[in-house]
């Protein structure tokens, strides 16, 4: 497999996104292989660009799928020790909501 091209920051041509510009642009890769990359912070960080020409629309959200994303969105704000849900993401860095974190602080 030949290397990909690869851009400086902010220097790639006109038609390559990357995947958050094609997202926010109703665009998705549509399966095809990136063409080139840029990368900055003197090569430490990277992002794959994609050809806008062969980019497909993003599938709309169906009916089922909604309801996923509101599962999976309920069981990172469910508590696993009180089993609440606390309105916001648990962190994972503790596992459980903020009282139940203060609570094991002080019975330890």
């Amino acid at each position: 497999m030949p290397a990909l091209p690869v851009y400086p920051y902010r220097c790639a041509p006109d038609g390559l996104l990357t995947r958050r510009q094609s997202r926010a642009a109703g665009l998705r890769p549509g399966g095809v292989d990136p063409v080139a990359e840029i990368r900055w912070r003197r090569g430490r960080r990277y992002a794959l660009l994609y050809d806008r020409s062969r980019a497909k629309p993003v599938r709309p959200m169906t009916a089922g799928r909604w309801h996923a994303l509101s599962a999976a969105m309920r069981a990172r704000r469910t508590c696993s020790t009180c089993r609440r849900d606390r309105g916001y993401v648990i962190p994972r860095s503790l596992g459980c909501c903020w009282p139940c974190a203060d609570a094991s602080k002080e019975a330890a």
